[in-house]
């Protein structure tokens, strides 16, 4: 118990009662500068390599478990199933960029043009989340699940970043 509390107040920056939005950003914040530090990577670096395996760890481990608490709770409502569902296929578009970047040879112009083509919708993606999709569920929520949802979501990530 006092690892997960621990781990709780590491991922929420010492923040205890932190809403599900407010750590969701701060994912898509790490996301938006590693995606920035490859950018500023060249060829088959061992900068580029440790970069893009971090993203890519964030993006998926980030992904799933936004699936499995805020995108479940919203899929329960009737109004927040098109948000979630849009949004879900989104986490989709990103992993099948992600896996085909990772059959791509990491020093060839394909691979950079198809990791800004990445950049470009994973930025989309963010922005969208943040400006429509949150305060949309901020408004389906109740002040607890915006709380307990940050909760369950560092759970599943944790546990998603363990495999």
């Amino acid at each position: 118990m006092r690892e997960a509390l621990l781990w709780r107040g590491w991922a929420c920056g010492g923040e205890w009662n932190m809403s599900i939005f407010k750590r969701l950003k701060a994912d898509h914040e790490l996301q938006r500068r590693l995606a920035e530090r490859i950018m500023q990577t060249s060829g088959d670096s061992p900068d580029r390599r440790d970069a893009f395996a971090t993203l890519k760890r964030e993006i998926e481990a980030h992904a799933s478990a936004e699936e499995q608490s805020l995108y479940a709770t919203m899929m329960a409502l009737p109004a927040g199933q098109p948000k979630a569902r849009h949004s879900t296929a989104e986490h989709k578009e990103a992993a099948d960029i992600l896996e085909e970047l990772t059959q791509l040879e990491m020093s060839s112009g394909a691979w950079l043009r198809r990791f800004e083509h990445l950049k470009q919708r994973l930025e989309h993606h963010l922005d969208e989340e943040e400006r429509e999709i949150f305060p949309a569920a901020n408004k389906l929520l109740s002040s607890s699940d915006v709380t307990d949802l940050a909760v369950i979501f560092d759970e599943r990530k944790a546990l998603k970043l363990k495999d």
